[in-house]
């Protein structure tokens, strides 16, 4: 019995943890126009994004935050260029997983798996 309860325990503090890293990865940005924006890396805390166009401010790297809903951008070029604050896990168009990011005011990518 007590090797079923501190089993059951250690998979209940398993499971958040494991849920709470769906985010990385990489994945593919589409804007509102639906065209391809850039990849977006997400790991541990810091993210990358390359923007498809060359010279765009919104490219390079920046912290993040993780939330059990996804990740808060605490700095970075996505934040000061695009005013993006939050990135959302959300049901993708596929069916599997997706990030919305979104500003206070608009929702401007959506990013799929790559």
């Amino acid at each position: 019995m007590r090797r079923f309860a501190l089993a059951a325990a250690t998979f209940a503090l398993l499971v958040p943890a494991a849920h709470g890293q769906e985010y990385q990865g990489n994945w593919v940005c589409r804007d509102g126009s639906a065209q391809k924006a850039g990849i977006l890396t997400l790991y541990g805390g810091v993210y990358g994004f390359a923007a498809r166009t060359a010279g765009d401010t919104a490219s390079g790297t920046g912290a993040i935050t993780s939330y059990t809903d996804g990740v808060g951008f605490n700095d970075g070029p996505l934040r000061a260029a695009r005013g993006i604050e939050a990135g959302r896990m959300v049901a993708g168009p596929s069916g599997g997983s997706a990030v919305q990011l979104e500003t206070p005011d608009a929702i401007l990518m959506l990013c799929t798996p790559l």
